[in-house]
């Protein structure tokens, strides 16, 4: 397939209207991280007529949308547009209205919390010139400090294989797969399904290693990786699409620790139920080894102040409980078993 330069416009001509590739943000009710997100867009090497950026408000609320019309209005700009996703709720929903409102023939996907590098844009549209159907940047989360088990989680962006963070998918293969697929209602596994999607046609996914933008990692509240788990929900729908590849790229068995401490937790129960306080004690006691040696896993690597040595401790107890309980959630909605 022919080569693109990446710095000329998709068909060449200096003069043409048609940008070389458009900008996909989805936010929702995070203006000053949009701010910061936006700040950097309009700092790209690309010309500004080179590119288009589409906000797609997931909320909506009137300060995102004031924070976007502010930087349209500035001059040498590249053209913003604010959109409003009125149909399927969350992020996946989000981006398909906004690469479906787009008019350049690649799509750049980004998070309202990053910060792309200002050679992003001509880097990924390089790594996209040999006619690959989408490309993976590389995400940066900066640190300082011995991370918390939050920062680590997030830092695990840096080794992902493929993550809307930073992406680059051909138009005609996002119209081709449907886009995403919007029952993905929350901020995951959506990104791992577009990239399914496209290895099943046999498309070629190659990395942008130059292609960068920084995630840093933003304050969160204290036990934050209790709500998280019902992420776990959407796992299932990824297995019922794309079996082997979850396998192969997700994970193979099931989580058997998880599975041995609410087990035993269970076996207490009915034991000191019946009446048989010894079996009770050794099922509690193997359960509370097992919240132990998950707490250490989490710990280890991470910091130890004891704000945070308390709250994994504290999660460590009911994550657990709460994964599992997601799980048959996500089996019975989408009428599947998963590991």
């Amino acid at each position: 397939m022919k080569r693109e330069d990446p710095d000329r416009g998709a068909g060449g001509g200096g003069g043409q209207s048609r940008p070389q590739v458009s900008v996909v943000v989805a936010t929702r009710g995070r203006p000053a991280l949009l701010r910061r997100c936006l700040e950097a867009l309009v700092r790209q090497r690309l010309a500004g007529g080179r590119y288009e950026v589409l906000v797609v408000d997931d909320g909506p609320d009137d300060a995102t949308r004031r924070t976007v019309e502010a930087f349209a209005a500035a001059a040498g700009a590249p053209a913003l547009r604010y959109l409003r996703n009125t149909a399927a709720p969350g992020p996946a929903g989000a981006r398909n209205v906004g690469w479906r409102a787009s008019t350049a023939p690649l799509i750049a996907f980004t998070d309202d919390d990053t910060v792309p590098d200002a050679g992003w844009l001509h880097h990924g549209c390089a790594a996209m010139a040999g006619g690959a159907a989408a490309a993976s940047g590389r995400v940066r989360v900066p640190l300082e400090g011995t991370p918390t088990d939050h920062a680590r989680m997030t830092q695990g962006l840096e080794t992902a294989e493929f993550v809307t963070a930073n992406a680059f998918v051909r138009r005609d293969v996002l119209a081709r797969i449907g886009g995403f697929d919007e029952r993905f209602r929350r901020a995951w596994r959506e990104d791992s399904d577009l990239h399914f999607a496209i290895l099943s046609l046999g498309g070629e996914v190659v990395r942008a290693e130059q292609a960068v933008v920084l995630h840093p990692v933003r304050p969160v509240r204290w036990g934050v990786s209790l709500g998280q788990q019902a992420n776990v929900v959407f796992d299932g729908l990824l297995y019922k699409k794309h079996r082997a590849l979850f396998r192969q790229k997700v994970r193979r068995q099931p989580p058997w620790l998880y599975i041995a401490i609410v087990g035993l937790a269970a076996a207490a129960a009915a034991a000191l139920a019946g009446g048989a306080p010894r079996v009770a004690a050794g099922c509690a006691a193997g359960a509370l080894a097992g919240i132990g040696r998950f707490a250490a896993v989490r710990l280890r690597g991470t910091s130890h102040a004891p704000s945070h040595v308390g709250e994994m401790l504290c999660t460590s107890a009911l994550i657990p409980f709460l994964a599992l309980g997601w799980r048959v959630v996500g089996a019975w909605r989408f009428k599947v078993l998963y590991p």
